[in-house]
């Protein structure tokens, strides 16, 4: 997807039907290629990409990807993401073997910290995490895709295809009901991406072999448990990320229509345009480009086309393993891209999984060779989510059918394998035993970043409001990564982390209620007394059978109507809370800021804002909960005062006890 010169298919036919033919030609010019062993030979890289999040000082997300990339001046290394607030960094291509991974955290480190140095000149900071923490809903709007026309026209295409908004509903501990009218959901997501060069020949069973691969690793690397602060899967980002680009309408829901995002369907049997051919049958040209070249022309001329058609349309379809093609110094050349592995906890957390993968690679292909004899590619499949949902406390297929826990599967039987195929290939054997060394103390103890996460959220559950919380999650997933220990020796996030009122209060959608009952404008008197004393609830909102707020219900309201006594019109009739609602009451958005809010209800004289966002009702903002936020800030500004009153008090006692005394 790194082309920036792309049509939009929409309105534009012949230009689809002339991208069609140069995504077929390029496909044919592949296969030529192939047969004439034009592919590079004899050697075997590794690579990885790493996407990051941009926070402000508030751990926010920061639109500010294009400024920190003008400051960092390296188009080599630096990229842009979707939204502005993700940034790419690309590493140098390693031959597979002696301190390979060694150096690939080398550069990662200096990447990292050339992006934090440039970040920190606006006031931002960088976070490796699958998902961030504090995101919210009011983030994804389009004003924070990056404005680079290849974005707006994927967006558009896919958006058009879908015909509908992109419905996102995720269960785990919690449940996250979203609807959202863009791709931009799918910016929630950052991941490390790692790369594995394989000869044409030896494709389809080293790309069935990271397949299997791919499930193992992710069980004890997820680190992705939440989104908008609902506990979903251990490894939310593989049903996120799926279904905030699925192009199926919800009518085709009986067809056996395949996601754009996939695991898969099948094993790869004899070759790389197995997959090719797949993605050109099953799914629609998105986008597309002008010819620049004819690739069995630059075939003739003995040289080696770079396939731009097919490499367009292939980054529109989003395996968890994807195979690449790529020339380099001349030479064409086809890698494996995983996909599954989260951005974090640490570097050397991330150098570590990938290591695992590697090695499992290597291992399982020299002790096994032909996985597909070994294992169903259900099995394969099921593991895969299985991994994702519950990580370490997954239950996993072996081979040969046998059913293991995680944790025992990958202590005993993959740990070793992935140790013996790093050391046989000729990778460091002290590189080999420190980042598989770090696997398995996360495999042993349990403490992935995913259970980090839950675990200083549960630790944190009577503290603070959820903002704050959250807050102190990401704040905290900043400094342990800076300190660079691995994820399984970390200490819990403290709420203290977090930064008090400045991080937390700042938008009305930062300390509103979501959390309440609702009533229909039919629903009876009494009931909805009832359900204020339940509820404790001085105000209820009142919305129609699409969620739009139509009236306000108050405590006094209802008063007034039992002291009439007209509650009850006639024997066995109520009155219906229409009657006595306000209508159109005053409200505030998601995205105002909270001092907006203070001073319409101070100067209004209500004590209840309804929260409205697309005119649906999302959230609810009283007096009481202000009361309760105004008493945390007088709190922290006694604190304060108190603490920058120490140093003078301490002084006058010094000064006092030199007095001679009388």
């Amino acid at each position: 997807m790194g082309e920036k010169n792309v049509i939009d298919a929409e309105g534009e036919a012949g230009e689809i039907r002339a991208f069609s033919k140069r995504l077929l030609r390029d496909l044919r010019a592949l296969e030529r290629m192939l047969k004439e062993e034009r592919f590079e030979k004899g050697v075997r890289r590794i690579g990885a990409e790493q996407e990051v999040f941009i926070v402000d000082r508030h751990m926010r997300p920061a639109p500010s990807i294009l400024e920190i990339l003008k400051i960092l001046n390296d188009p080599q290394h630096f990229t842009t993401e979707v939204a502005r607030f993700n940034l790419e960094m690309n590493l140098d291509p390693l031959v597979f073997g002696g301190t390979c991974l060694s150096q690939m955290e080398t550069q990662l480190d200096a990447l990292l910290g050339r992006t934090r140095t440039a970040a920190a000149t606006l006031g931002n900071e960088i976070v490796l995490t699958g998902i961030l923490p504090t995101i919210r809903k009011s983030d994804l709007g389009l004003d924070n895709m990056t404005p680079i026309p290849r974005y707006f026209a994927l967006n558009k295409a896919m958006t058009r295809l879908r015909g509908e908004d992109y419905a996102i509903q995720l269960k785990g501990v919690d449940e996250l009901n979203l609807k959202h009218d863009s791709v931009m959901v799918e910016s929630c997501n950052c991941s490390f991406q790692a790369h594995f060069q394989v000869a044409p020949q030896e494709f389809a069973k080293f790309y069935n072999i990271a397949q299997v691969a791919a499930s193992y690793v992710l069980a004890a690397a997820v680190n992705s448990p939440m989104l908008m602060g609902r506990r979903l899967w251990n490894e939310t980002r593989i049903a996120l990320f799926q279904q905030s680009v699925d192009t199926r309408a919800a009518g085709t829901s009986m067809r056996e229509a395949m996601p754009r995002v996939d695991f898969g369907r099948e094993w790869v049997r004899q070759s790389v345009v197995e997959l090719y051919e797949e993605a050109i049958a099953r799914f629609r040209i998105l986008i597309a480009t002008e010819a620049e070249e004819d690739p069995f022309d630059v075939l003739d001329r003995g040289a080696i086309p770079e396939l731009k058609a097919l490499r367009l349309h292939n980054g529109t379809i989003y395996r968890w393993n994807r195979a690449c093609y790529g020339v380099m110094g001349g030479l064409p050349h086809l890698r494996i891209e995983l996909r599954v592995l989260p951005s974090g906890p640490t570097v050397v957390d991330e150098i570590a999984n990938s290591a695992f993968w590697y090695g499992l690679i290597a291992g399982m292909e020299s002790q096994l060779g032909d996985i597909t004899k070994h294992m169903s590619f259900d099995d394969a499949r099921q593991n895969f989510f299985a991994a994702a949902r519950s990580g370490l406390g997954a239950s996993l297929v072996w081979l040969d059918d046998e059913v293991l826990p995680a944790q025992q599967l990958l202590r005993d039987r993959l740990l070793p394998l992935a140790r013996k195929g790093l050391v046989e290939r000729g990778v460091d054997a002290a590189d080999a035993k420190r980042y598989l060394d770090i696997i398995e103390e996360r495999v042993v103890t349990g403490r992935t970043g995913a259970r980090w996460m839950l675990s200083s959220l549960a630790g944190m559950a009577h503290q603070g409001t959820q903002p704050e919380r959250l807050t102190a999650l990401t704040a905290a997933t900043i400094t342990r990564q800076i300190s660079g220990e691995p994820v399984a020796r970390w200490e819990p996030a403290r709420l203290e982390e977090g930064g008090g009122w400045q991080a937390n209060y700042l938008k009305v959608e930062q300390m509103m209620a979501t959390d309440f009952v609702t009533v229909r404008e039919d629903d009876a008197a009494e009931l909805v007394a009832n359900l204020m004393v339940y509820e404790n609830a001085r105000h209820v909102p009142v919305e129609d059978a699409q969620g739009r707020l139509v009236g306000l219900v108050s405590y006094r309201a209802l008063l007034r109507l039992l002291a009439g006594g007209q509650a009850t019109v006639a024997a066995g009739e109520s009155t219906p809370i229409s009657q006595i609602m306000k209508r159109d009451p005053l409200t505030v958005g998601p995205e105002a800021p909270t001092l907006e809010a203070i001073t319409l209800m101070r100067t209004r004289g209500v004590g209840c804002l309804p929260v409205v966002k697309d005119g649906r009702l999302v959230g609810m903002v009283t007096a009481r909960s202000l009361m309760g936020i105004v008493a945390k800030l007088l709190e922290e500004k006694a604190q304060e005062t108190e603490k920058a009153d120490a140093p003078m008090a301490a002084a006058r006692a010094l000064a006092s006890s030199k007095r001679p005394k009388a």
